[in-house]
């Protein structure tokens, strides 16, 4: 079973170690425990996928302390800082256009242009936030389509060892996740429904606030739904054992077919949590329009391979 500490400057320590050094650490926040990594290690935020068993490379939640720490992060625009104002500390995500040199992994955003941002209230994830002082990706802790976790016991029965340490303090207040706001149109709209209620918004917005209905597979960007997905502008084939000359090719593992304009190898190791921490930083890369198309050689369909399938799935149709 994974290491359970209660919180003190000593365990606050040895968690932001950890982070640092790209391992797992679940922490306490006002909604569920949050399941953190170095949002700006890509290796360390496939860690997350692999540890939940995610079935789909969803978008994660990025938590940062205080609002300036963001300013690195998303573009800010009124109706974001009326709502951090009113809201933040708490259990509120909105979801903000990216800035382009962002530090925060594509693999954490999905390979989206938006980014989903938080500043959870608990004492202990403002301690630990402060302390780390790097943006942590942290969906909830547990596994995938699992029951929420609001209590340390109930992380390490859901996660068992594939979290280095979990922060204890007692059962979570609010026991729902954040209320996820898309502020990249016109009309903010409530993506999932949380801790903030739309009544809260709209007093403090003055209008309405929209309730997103999701009718089919296009859902938006948001943790916790169906995700809308990177795709490149140009073809994608799956499973290439060739390659053309006008084509750029994504390897995975040894290197053996030869052909392509230009080359990029996800893994060389065929180290899957390396090829997901590289896909969407290597599909975007490769998705130029002097190019025909993009091959992807064969991906096992094991672990994580699964979610980069999923994923190369989506991006190839047309």
């Amino acid at each position: 079973m994974p290491l359970i500490l209660s919180i003190n400057d000593a365990s606050i320590s040895r968690a932001v170690a950890l982070l640092r050094a790209g391992r797992l650490v679940a922490f306490p926040t006002e909604t569920v425990y949050g399941l953190g990594a170095d949002a700006t290690n890509g290796q360390a935020v496939a860690a997350i996928y692999a540890a939940k068993g995610r079935p789909t490379f969803n978008p994660l939640i990025i938590h940062v302390a205080e609002t300036h720490a963001l300013d690195n992060l998303i573009e800010w625009n009124d109706t974001a800082r009326l709502f951090a104002a009113a809201f933040w500390p708490g259990p509120m995500t909105l979801i903000l256009p990216r800035i382009a040199d962002a530090p925060v992994s594509l693999l954490a955003s999905a390979g989206l242009e938006t980014l989903a941002v938080r500043i959870p209230s608990h004492p202990a994830a403002q301690e630990l936030l402060r302390a780390v002082a790097l943006p942590i990706a942290a969906p909830s802790a547990n596994a995938s389509g699992k029951l929420s976790p609001t209590t340390p016991e109930h992380v390490a029965e859901s996660l068992g060892d594939a979290v280095d340490l979990i922060l204890a303090a007692g059962r979570s207040q609010v026991g729902v996740e954040s209320t996820v706001v898309n502020l990249t149109s016109a009309i903010p709209t409530i993506l999932r429904p949380g801790g903030v209620t739309q009544e809260q918004l709209e007093r403090v917005l003055g209008r309405k606030v929209a309730v997103f209905e999701a009718s089919d597979d296009s859902a938006p960007p948001s943790p916790g739904m169906l995700s809308s997905h990177y795709a490149p502008h140009i073809p994608v084939r799956l499973n290439a054992e060739t390659v053309s000359d006008n084509e750029a090719f994504l390897a995975f593992g040894p290197d053996l077919i030869k052909g392509g304009v230009a080359r990029l190898n996800l893994s060389v190791q065929g180290d899957l949590n390396e090829a997901a921490a590289n896909l969407f930083a290597m599909l975007h890369e490769l998705d130029k329009p002097t190019y025909a198309a993009i091959a992807i050689a064969p991906i096992p369909q094991i672990g994580l391979g699964l979610a980069i399938n999923d994923r190369l799935r989506r991006a190839a149709w047309r």
